[in-house]
């Protein structure tokens, strides 16, 4: 598609709609979102640039395969399951570390459910990407 005004646009929207994707990716293992949302947030923002810009823009842009993220989403949540299973709990079970100034208020909480999220994210994008891409550029 040719237009410039959805060309014009969708450089201020997609960037709008990656940085909404990342936050729904963050908050999703204490409220509702996660790498799943988040990642469908992602492929949207995508499938419209590739709509005003074309396939090989947006393969340009990402600069990776879409195929690596899958794999590398498959690693980062096997690993974070044999985390657990490593610390003697059951496999997929949370592990929490915290950074703390002093002992009553942490200033930064990581667990491996926040890792599993990004596994989910980089699965499930590198997945629509695929097909998008493949059926685009067919």
């Amino acid at each position: 598609m040719h237009s410039l005004i959805l060309r014009t646009a969708t450089r201020l929207l997609v960037s709008l709609i990656l940085v909404f994707s990342v936050y729904l990716l963050f908050r999703g293992h204490n409220a509702p979102g996660g790498g799943f949302v988040g990642a469908l947030v992602a492929a949207t923002g995508f499938a419209l640039y590739i709509m005003a810009e074309g396939a090989a823009s947006v393969r340009k842009a990402i600069r990776i395969d879409p195929r690596r993220l899958i794999i590398f989403g498959m690693g980062l949540t096997l690993a974070t399951g044999l985390m657990a299973r490593l610390s003697g709990k059951p496999f997929l079970t949370g592990l929490w570390w915290s950074m703390a100034k002093n002992t009553d208020t942490p200033l930064v909480v990581v667990g491996t459910p926040l890792l599993f999220d990004i596994g989910v994210f980089a699965i499930v994008l590198g997945t629509i990407l695929t097909l998008i891409l493949t059926l685009e550029e067919n």
